[in-house]
């Protein structure tokens, strides 16, 4: 598996995306009432807002839902109130890891992450311990059969993407999480279908696993920590080969 994609392309590739549509739905409209509250419920003027009600509406979440979340958000309603903790340690082999979450209870969405890691092998770490070697980017996959790369590319490029890299059957677009929206955009004007999208933690060196009992613990530990309520996201920098993947996956 190509190190730059993942534990979020991991799960679209092995087909590991959470079936049950209420917990992906409380994440994303958890996502939405943080931004709110934090920025305002304008999206026009809130970039983290936009993203949000666009990631919510792909994934069919209602607009009731929606409206209910930003309007909670700006304390229009009355609903609970979430902090953002971001998490750092390292999984087996090495591997650094940041768990982003979203809670209302601290104490209770810290002994679960940390009982991830000890149950998996890991080992939390202090704050910044991990999270030097990540870099924040928008990540926008489309299928090669698509687009072809030079039209791809000079879109992307001139709508204020980075870069674009080959990845497998698939492009790999990478913006700043500023320009995310309007790639996105763009490519939407010129009839590109866009595969997924996602704003990631993106490492600047990856860990090479070959060891089966090592990825074993490592995808064991990234789907015991995505599988918590409070999780929003978990970022690392492992690179798994795909025939290893295969067989632990």
């Amino acid at each position: 598996m190509s190190g730059h994609s993942k534990w979020a392309t991991i799960k679209r590739k092995k087909g590991a995306i959470d079936a049950k549509r209420g917990k992906i739905f409380t994440k994303l409209l958890k996502e939405i009432m943080v931004a709110a509250r934090i920025g305002g419920g304008d999206p026009l003027g809130n970039m983290r807002l936009k993203t949000a009600i666009l990631a919510a509406k792909a994934e069919n979440v209602p607009k009731d839902n929606i409206d209910r979340a930003i309007k909670k958000g700006t304390g229009d309603l009355e609903g609970e109130s979430y902090e953002e903790i971001v998490y750092e340690g390292y999984a087996p082999g090495g591997v650094a890891v940041i768990v982003e979450t979203m809670t209302d209870n601290r104490v209770r969405t810290a002994g679960e992450v940390r009982h991830a890691f000890a149950k998996r092998g890991g080992n939390l770490g202090e704050p910044g311990s991990v999270s030097w070697m990540f870099e924040k980017m928008g990540l926008i996959w489309v299928d090669k059969s698509v687009a072809d790369e030079e039209t791809l590319m000079t879109i992307s490029l001139e709508a204020g993407a980075n870069d674009m890299i080959d990845n497998e059957d698939e492009w790999e677009i990478r913006t700043s999480p500023e320009s995310f929206e309007k790639v996105k955009e763009e490519l939407d004007k010129n009839k590109i279908t866009i595969k997924s999208s996602e704003i990631q933690m993106v490492a600047s060196n990856m860990i090479f696993v070959d060891n089966e009992d090592t990825a074993s613990q490592i995808l064991k530990l990234m789907d015991m920590l995505d599988d918590c309520d409070d999780v929003q996201k978990v970022h690392a920098n492992f690179d798994i080969p795909e025939h290893i993947l295969e067989k632990v996956g």
